[in-house]
């Protein structure tokens, strides 16, 4: 291929027009606010990793302060929500109304089981003693960390419920393309994916 023909190439998939690398560019500022948000939630969880480390006080054992079975059971509600949602995508990419009426509605009630489960694990946590500048099982920081973590996540979840919801409603109403419950799925994924990093490195770890 010549030097003509690739240069053809990339102007036609980068030419600073609408869609950039054949993405529109709904997509494209949507990866841009995945990416930028992803880094907030690397720098917390940095954040929360030089805390523990430069704790002096003893951190907490997880598996006595949590029940590691109702997170895990919490995780895999979510992960199970990632997949309704991309059956969700492909469905409506199909032209199927019914298929992807359903699969969005089996991802929020996935999500507000999620949000039920963390609210439960909020108030029994609460109710032991803990707040943001205390802890009743041992560094005072792991508090503070719970909370901030967990209730950063949980704002992210309520707006992609919401973001759902209004999915939902403008596609019954037919006004949503596929493209529409596409972005909706877009950041539903990475809210998921972000709950098993906070699972693997904050309960887990």
């Amino acid at each position: 291929m010549s030097h003509g023909t690739n240069a053809a190439v990339m102007e036609a998939h980068w030419g600073g027009g609408a869609a950039p690398f054949g993405a529109s560019w709904q997509k494209t500022m949507m990866w841009i606010f995945i990416v930028t948000d992803g880094l907030l939630f690397s720098g917390l969880l940095c954040a929360y990793g030089f805390l523990r480390m430069a704790t002096e006080a003893p951190w907490p054992d997880r598996t006595k302060v949590f029940s590691i079975g109702f997170i895990a059971f919490m995780t895999f509600v979510l992960i199970s929500s990632s997949a309704t949602m991309g059956s969700a995508v492909t469905a409506s990419k199909l032209g199927d109304r019914k298929k992807t009426t359903l699969f969005l509605l089996a991802t929020i009630v996935g999500a507000f089981t999620f949000l039920g489960c963390q609210a439960y694990e909020w108030t029994e946590i609460i109710h032991h003693g803990a707040r943001l500048t205390t802890n009743p099982w041992g560094a005072p920081q792991f508090g503070a960390s719970f909370f901030i973590l967990t209730g950063f996540h949980g704002s992210h979840v309520v707006s992609g419920a919401t973001i759902l919801i209004i999915t939902l409603i403008r596609h019954l109403m037919g006004k949503t393309p596929a493209q529409g419950v596409e972005m909706a799925g877009l950041y539903w994924h990475f809210v998921d994916l972000v709950w098993v990093f906070i699972f693997t490195l904050f309960y887990l770890v």
